[in-house]
């Protein structure tokens, strides 16, 4: 049997999902927000990163999409959500999620992922995020992303 590649994983969850969306893989990297950014041709906050964290107590994989120029108050993150956060390492988030850091997409994950989306993605018409390699990406409309993954709406940073 043939294995599936990451970017045909995020395809095919997309199509489950009903999230209509064009892969693209781009010939430079799109690791980072500021990459991703530079090659869609868009600002930085337009990126969605996808930033995996497990649950201190559950040890539950926890996503985090967020604005790719917001940096997360975890201490905040944990507070609003109700369980303290802890950072996986690359091995734990590959076996997690199925998917390298700087690649992990918002849907099509190996397990059971909470997701949650930063409020502030919500307000651009489209965003870009990872699609299963850290070269491969998406635009998408913030509010259908959230529908598709389930995700709920939460303040990424820490001021009120």
């Amino acid at each position: 049997m043939a294995t599936v590649s990451s970017i045909d994983r995020v395809a095919q969850a997309a199509s489950t999902a009903n999230l209509p969306i064009s892969i693209l893989q781009m010939p430079e990297s799109t690791r980072t927000a500021q990459d991703a950014a530079n090659a869609c041709g868009c600002t930085v906050a337009e990126i969605v990163k996808s930033l995996v964290f497990l649950g201190a107590d559950s040890d539950a994989v926890i996503l985090l999409l967020v604005s790719g120029d917001n940096r997360v108050d975890e201490a905040a993150v944990a507070s609003r959500i109700g369980e303290a956060l802890a950072r996986p390492n690359g091995r734990t988030v590959r076996e997690r999620t199925g998917y390298a850091i700087g690649g992990v997409p918002p849907l099509g994950h190996a397990s059971d992922v909470a997701i949650y989306i930063d409020e502030d993605l919500l307000g651009f018409g489209s965003v870009w995020a990872a699609a299963g390699t850290p070269n491969s990406v998406f635009s998408v409309s913030p509010q259908a992303l959230k529908d598709a993954t389930g995700a709920r709406v939460l303040k990424m940073t820490g001021e009120a």
